[in-house]
This record gives structure tokens, C-alpha cells and sequence, in this order.
């Protein structure tokens, strides 16, 4: 009797619960309007979590488009600086042409008005290199190897005219002089100025066997003493094994040669005595 009464006490909740789920109409495909849409950005993945394959990728593109953008810009302006870099090698071409004929019996102040005539025109060139420059800030080691060999060279040939000159080095502040350079903005590197008299002293022998050939007798002794001082100078500086510690090393070279010719001048007895009394002391 009582357990008779324990299931129909139970049944009767249930029968009703049953009753009026048959009558609830059937929602099983709708979706709720508040819901956030599987549609989105990032989509569903196979174990029902966010795919974010697509934000990714579009991040990624958005990145290498600003790479791209970066990679033309800078392209664009190491052309330009090229183009530049190209006519300066030209300048320097003629100017050393020029140059040369020291060695011959062209007259030493004729030389050098030729050769200040194509200073003229690397100064413009340096100018129009340092207005391109103006357009990228703080980029001037990123583009520093496009003309790092022409201003080597200028340096070499500068020293030198100004050595015919005045028998004197020209220091790193006359070098940016002479270019039109501005140490606060557009300088001259330090190593390329080195590297510059460094291939100055190469044309020294030269110059003192072709003018004793010509007869002067005093030209090895105002040589050898430069070359001695400079060569002095450079032993000053903790050169590490480069390019640089290479080319002076090629100076003591240079510096022999200039010795041999001195001395078998002044062995000959070819040499104005008061120029040997001034070596020797």
C-alpha cells in the first residue's frame, strides 16, 4: 500500500513535466540574436574553438607590406646615391690624369690648377650627396660604403696637391674644407681620411725618382722628412688587422724607397751640403 503510494506521488510530477514538453514548440536550429555569430573574424576551428588563422595572416601581410615599402624606399635612395658616387669617380679620374703630369715636365702650378678645378666639382658632388642623406636622418653609416672608396681617393689626392703646395699634411678639418663637408651634419669618416694618406704615400717614391731625374737634388730630403713624421704618427694609433693596419704597413715601403734614393743621392755627393747637414741633425 505504501509503496503503491510513493509511485504514483512520483509519476504524477513527471506525467505533467512530459505533458508540457510535448506541447513546447521544437527551437533546436534557432539561434539566440544576442549571441556573437560564428561568422566573425576569426571563424570556428574543428574542436569548436576560435580560428584566428585569418587575423594572423592579414597581420603578417600588413607587416611585410610595410617591409616592402621600407626595401623600395631604401633602394631608391642608395640609387641616387650611386648615381652620385659614379660621377664622383669621374671627377677623380680627371683629377688624377692631372695630377700625374707632375711627373713628367709639366710645371707644378699648372698642375695644380687643373686639379683644383675638379675640387670645385666634388664639392658640388659632396653637397648633392649630403642633401640626399637630409632625407633619411641617422642613416649615414647604412649608405656609407657606396662612396666610402671615392672619398678615400679624394683624400689621397687632395694630401698630396696640398703636400706640392706647401710641403705640409693636409689635416682632417682641410680635407672637409676643401669637400664642402660640415662635421656637424655630413663629415669625413676618420678611417676613410687615414686610408687616404695612406694611399697618398704610394705616390711619394714616384714623385722623388722622377724629380731627381729632373735635377732636384733636394726634393728626397723634404720627402723622406714628411713621410718619416707621418710614419711616426701613425705608429700612434692601436690599428687593429684591417684594411686600414694593411695599407700602413705598405707606408714603411714606401718610406725605404724614399731612403734608397736619398742616400745615393747624398753618396754621389748630389745633395746641397746644407740639406745634408740638416738630415743629419
Amino acid at each position: 500500500m505504501r509503496a503503491t503510494l510513493r509511485v504514483a506521488l512520483f509519476c504524477s510530477p513527471l506525467r505533467r513535466y512530459c505533458a508540457a514538453e510535448s506541447r513546447r514548440p521544437l527551437m533546436a536550429n534557432a539561434t539566440p540574436s544576442n549571441e556573437p555569430s560564428s561568422a566573425g573574424a576569426g571563424g570556428v576551428n574543428d574542436d569548436g574553438g576560435p580560428d584566428f588563422s585569418l587575423s594572423a595572416a592579414s597581420s603578417m601581410e600588413r607587416l611585410f607590406q610595410d617591409f616592402r615599402v621600407q626595401l623600395e624606399e631604401s633602394g631608391n635612395i642608395r640609387e641616387r646615391i650611386r648615381g652620385v658616387a659614379t660621377e664622383m669617380e669621374a671627377a677623380l679620374r680627371v683629377m688624377h690624369a692631372s695630377i700625374l703630369l707632375v711627373h713628367q715636365s709639366v710645371s707644378v702650378p699648372e698642375v695644380l690648377m687643373k686639379a683644383k678645378a675638379q675640387t670645385d666639382v666634388l664639392r658640388d658632388l659632396y653637397g648633392r650627396l649630403a642633401g640626399i642623406l637630409r632625407e633619411c636622418p641617422g642613416q649615414y653609416y647604412r649608405y656609407h660604403g657606396d662612396w666610402r672608396s671615392e672619398t678615400q681617393n679624394a683624400v689621397s689626392l687632395l694630401s698630396f696637391v696640398h703636400w706640392l703646395e706647401s710641403a705640409s699634411l693636409l689635416t682632417h678639418v682641410e680635407a672637409e674644407s676643401k669637400l664642402g663637408l660640415d662635421s656637424s651634419e655630413f663629415g669625413m669618416d676618420t678611417e676613410d681620411y687615414l686610408i687616404g694618406l695612406c694611399f697618398m704615400s704610394n705616390e711619394l717614391p714616384r714623385y722623388v725618382v722622377n724629380r731627381v731625374t729632373a735635377g732636384d737634388y733636394d726634393c728626397p730630403r723634404k720627402v723622406l722628412n714628411f713621410l718619416t713624421e707621418l710614419h711616426s704618427a701613425f705608429r700612434m694609433l692601436n690599428l687593429r688587422n684591417d684594411f686600414l693596419r694593411k695599407k700602413f704597413d705598405g707606408m714603411k715601403y714606401d718610406l725605404r724607397r724614399v731612403e734608397e734614393v736619398y742616400y745615393d743621392v747624398k753618396i754621389r755627393g748630389l745633395a746641397p751640403v746644407g740639406c745634408i747637414q740638416d738630415q743629419g741633425s
